[in-house]
């Protein structure tokens, strides 16, 4: 017996002993799909020894029988194991952040976000399908820091501009480059929302130097959707929804206006005016849009596919405005074999608007305006059924501008490529593809040659004008990539070519018979006529190179040649480089036991790019030739030409220099995320107008002079502040600080935007803001004449200003803007908020110069009721004068608070369960109801804050004068009730 319990005791020891002694474990670590993940973290728990997964995922560790083995890779979740005696474990690890494993698109290629190392924002399909949408900027508008859309209008026809970190120009192009599944371009109104798979927007130049000279105002990537699933999915989808202007201005009504226009000293028989015409009323209405799409995709073993249509409409607030797009769109991949895979991307479009005419006082036929100063004691008609005019002048009323002309616009559109890529073995792949962007967009318009005095003046006018863009651009890349141990590295290399053909061609005629032929061929004289064509080339090399060292230490290099043939010989090839390096701390040791923190990441980047966007002729650089000289040649006019501009072959592109750095947080378990980035843009080689001596026979030429910067601070927050069974709540919020100055104009300033025939409003001068407001000091009512009083230089006030007197009285450009967006889910139902704003900039409020100033004949708002009109009054607003615009100048008066906090878009939305979409042969049924604009929160006066007047057409204007509201288009506030079905 006593033997017995020896041995047993023996047996007790030796186990206990070998149980606490080393034992060598292998293994294998994979994810989900199966695949292996080298570098992935194996600790002994309570022990600082560990090792790392080898390129194929396998390990090789000693610990105690007893011990517990840790496993932690960025982007999965940590998985802890206990040992109990195991030699061989294999573990599969769970995806955590699916934000970081994400793959994103860049340049050229595609990389994980989490090893991104410039300022790059993605928006992905959960944010894309929150609101229904018919622009491009609709989507980006408030959802990311650093990009601030900028709406010219609330007309369903308007053009959307995108500004990225704010303007680097100020007579170039100042939109971001848009590049639509590798093509890239610079018109996105005709693109179709509904085709969206997700939006990279590439902020800083060390990731946009892969564009080059066309990555100075930041780089749009825009992915569009392919098919993912091995049955065939059908996917509709539609909504209707009305519109309404969000409110009207007061004006003086007929015998408010009576008494005005008799003040001023207009007499006539106003027994013959007995109307009460409300304008607003008559030029507004309950807009319509509607909405429907229908897609099908797929994915079988060697096919991918999207095939889809649809058609939009909205008609807009204003009386006879309109937008019409449909839509055609094809994304086709084929696997041929392992090595070899072909595709295609075509999106077809024909868009068809009505634009009405604003940013105009009513002799300029501005329909907004017009329906503010027109008088209320006329109709709309004639007894003859021409339309009425003012009584004191020929200036008809707003319909006449809305109805007395067809103005239809058609744009046809076929963007796209094809492409093959080849892979010679798993790491080295060739990518070629031909990318084209074919454009024909006519213009008509016909002003009726009876129903308005301009028309009966001319006998009718008819135009008609085509513009034909053809683009095409070829991609060739080679990319490498490799995994040597922790090493990660991949390499891209390749050409690019591009060309651009540009046709024009534009005819006017007048002396039409009748209105029963509304074309050109029907007016008997020809006013003008012109055609013109014009070309450019661009050849460039570019490269890339990513690194990193066990996903911790990253490295991004890209760099790129450009040529083009709109510069000079002299300066036609630039080049491009960026750098930029991410360092992950949360992966560091001292920081791997703060459980708190799941990712944190360090960047920092640098870059250049350029900006060949010219605004004027493509063939800037060459001394051109114009025609319109006459020359007397043995006592004959002989017509010919003359030198009209001075050639520079040293002209180049605006060159922005870039430096970016950057943090990215996520924390308590993936449940909030935040982003901060500080950067400073200094763009120099400004393309500008150089004066240059008379004796030369030129006034100015085209010279690279200038500089100006842009910097700012960014930030973005995301939480998921609620997670339960049946509620969440989430939080996303984005806010950005810019500011501009333009450091140097060697001693010259510009102004622009003249308005109503007094000064220009805006200027662009050195060490200021770019487009600041300029003119006098308002300084209230003399009481003793009623005349406007101005501040001079030294202080005083006077009735006599003179243009020595003016000065910068506002700025446009905000203090900061920002986005803020709340979901929330209880079961089936979803509510999100989206609110939007901008703060701290100044609007300048040129209507009430209109509406306000009292020098003619036109109606006026109710402000003036309070006018002066007897020696000793004190009031703020000046006598009427007629013919004189002393009481009403470019001054402070007119510059309002143009900051804004409005509800931008909240949608109700309701899945229907599963049980019952199964009944109906479906997969999924949701059902929404939208409302844009619903609230706004601001002081300003007009019809809305958020306005542009004169950002579109010529660069210079755009970029040195906005926030500017001259009877601009109003925004409106929208319903939308939709449906999405799939099956």
């Amino acid at each position: 017996m006593q033997k017995r319990i020896t041995l047993f005791c023996a047996f007790l020891l030796a186990s206990v002993l070998a149980y606490g002694q080393g034992l060598t474990i292998k293994g294998t670590v994979k994810d989900a799909k199966g695949e292996t993940l080298p570098g992935v973290s194996v600790m002994v728990k309570d022990n600082n020894t560990g090792v790392a997964t080898d390129v194929n995922g396998a390990f090789t560790i000693t610990a105690t029988a007893n011990s517990t083995l840790t496993f932690s890779f960025i982007g999965f979740a940590t998985q802890e194991l206990a040992v109990a005696g195991r030699t061989e474990i294999n573990v599969v690890l769970a995806e955590n952040n699916k934000t970081l494993s994400e793959v994103i698109v860049v340049g050229y290629g595609t990389q994980r976000k989490g090893d991104i190392t410039g300022a790059v924002s993605v928006i992905g399909k959960k944010d894309l399908d929150q609101r229904p949408n018919t622009q491009l900027g609709n989507l980006i508008e408030g959802k990311t820091a650093g990009v601030q859309v900028v709406s010219p209008s609330g007309s369903p026809s308007a053009s959307l501009s995108i500004k990225i970190r704010g303007t680097n120009t100020i007579t170039g192009g100042s939109n971001p480059l848009y590049v639509i599944d590798g093509v890239p371009t610079q018109d996105t109104r005709s693109l179709n929302p509904a085709d969206i798979e997700s939006i990279s927007i590439l902020k800083d130049a060390s990731s946009a130097a892969i564009y080059g000279a066309q990555g100075s105002n930041g780089v749009v990537l825009i992915t569009t959707k392919r098919g993912t699933t091995a049955k065939p999915k059908v996917d509709f989808s539609a909504y209707a929804g009305v519109s309404s202007v969000r409110k009207k201005l007061d004006v003086l009504n007929a015998d408010q206006y009576r008494a005005l226009a008799t003040e001023l000293g207009y007499s006539t028989d106003w027994s013959q005016y007995t109307a009460n015409t409300d304008w607003q009323d008559e030029i507004y209405r309950t807009g319509a849009s509607q909405n429907y799409q229908l897609a099908i995709s797929g994915k079988n073993e060697g096919t991918t596919y999207y095939v889809s249509g649809g058609w939009t409409q909205q008609k807009g607030v204003i009386e006879s405005s309109l937008m019409q797009r449909a839509n055609f769109k094809v994304n086709l991949d084929q696997k041929v074999n392992d090595w070899f895979t072909v595709g295609t991307n075509l999106a077809y479009t024909r868009y068809n608007d009505v634009s009405v005419t604003d940013n105009a006082n009513v002799n300029g036929g501005g329909v907004v305006l017009g329906a503010l100063t027109t008088p209320p004691n006329i109709g709309i008609f004639n007894a003859n059924g021409q339309y009425t005019s003012n009584p004191f002048q020929q200036w008809e009323n707003p319909l006449a501008s809305l109805y007395g002309s067809t103005r239809p616009y058609t744009n046809q559109r076929l963007l796209g490529n094809v492409y093959a890529e080849i892979k010679f073995t798993p790491n080295l792949k060739f990518r070629s593809s031909l990318g084209i962007d074919y454009t024909n967009a006519v213009t008509d318009y016909f002003l009726d040659p009876y129903l308005t005095s301009y028309g009966r003046q001319n006998n009718g006018i008819a135009r008609n004008e085509t513009n034909l863009t053809n683009y095409w651009t070829s991609d060739n890349t080679l990319t490498y990539t490799q995994k040597i141990g922790k090493h990660n590295f991949s390499v891209l290399g390749g050409f690019v070519a591009q060309k651009f053909r540009y046709e024009n061609t534009y005819i006017q005629t007048t002396g039409f018979s009748g209105n029963t032929i509304p074309t050109t061929n029907a007016g008997s004289v020809i006013g003008s006529a012109y055609n013109n064509k014009s070309e450019r080339f661009n050849n460039s090399v570019i490269g890339r190179v990513n690194y990193d060292y066990a996903g911790k230490y990253l490295f991004t290099a890209n760099f790129r040649a450009d040529a083009s043939s709109v510069f000079g010989t002299n300066t036609r090839w630039g080049y491009f480089p960026s750098f930029s390096a991410g360092w992950r701390l949360s992966e560091e040791s001292f920081l791997k036991d703060v459980t708190a923190i799941n990712d944190l990441k360090l960047r920092a980047g640098f870059g250049i790019v350029g900006n060949d966007q010219l605004s004027g002729s493509v063939y800037s650089y060459l001394g051109q030739v114009s025609s319109g000289a006459n020359y007397i040649i043995g006592g004959n006019v002989i017509p010919g030409t003359y030198p009209s501009t001075i050639q520079n072959k040293n002209l180049k592109w605006e060159q922005t220099q870039q430096t970016n750095i950057g943090i990215d947080l996520t924390v308590l378990n993936n449940r909030l995320t935040f982003s901060a980035d500080a950067y400073i843009k200094d763009t120099k080689d400004l393309l500008l107008a150089y004066p240059v001596p008379r004796s030369t026979g030129y006034d100015i030429v085209s010279k690279n002079v200038g500089k100006l910067r842009n910097k700012g601070l960014e930030f973005m927050v995301s939480s998921r502040n609620i997670v339960g069974k049946d509620f969440t709540w989430s939080t996303d919020f984005n806010i950005s600080f810019n500011r501009n100055n333009v450091l140097d104009l060697v001693g010259q300033q510009f102004f622009y935007n003249t308005i109503a025939g007094r000064s220009e409003v805006s200027l662009v001068k050195e060490n200021e803001p770019l487009g600041v407001f300029y003119g006098y000091v308002y300084a209230g009512v003399d009481p003793q004449n009623g005349n406007a009083l101005y501040l001079n230089n030294k202080g005083e006030k006077t009735n006599a200003p003179t243009a020595d007197d003016r000065r910068i009285i506002g700025n446009p450009n905000p203090d900061f803007i920002y986005g803020l967006t709340n979901t929330f889910s209880y079961k089936n139902f979803s509510l999100n908020v989206f609110l939007q704003g901008s703060q701290g900039n100044d609007l300048f409020n040129a209507s009430r110069i209109e509406t306000e100033g009292m020098t003619g004949p036109q109606n006026q708002s109710t402000a003036v009721l309070n006018r002066w009109t007897t020696p000793g009054q004190i009031t703020d607003i000046p006598k009427a004068s007629v013919n004189n615009t002393d009481n009403s100048r470019i001054s402070t008066r007119f510059v309002e608070n143009g900051s804004y906090l409005r509800v931008k878009t909240a949608t109700l939305s309701y899945n229907f369960p599963q049980a019952i979409a199964n009944k109906l042969k479906l997969g999924s049924i949701r059902v929404y109801a939208t409302g844009e604009n619903l609230f706004t929160i601001t002081k300003y006066s007009g019809y809305d804050p958020e306005v542009n007047a004169f950002t579109t057409g010529n660069a210079a204007v755009t970029n040195g004068g906005f926030g500017i509201d001259y009877g601009t288009y109003p925004q409106t506030r929208n319903l939308i009730f939709g449906l999405n079905a799939s099956f």
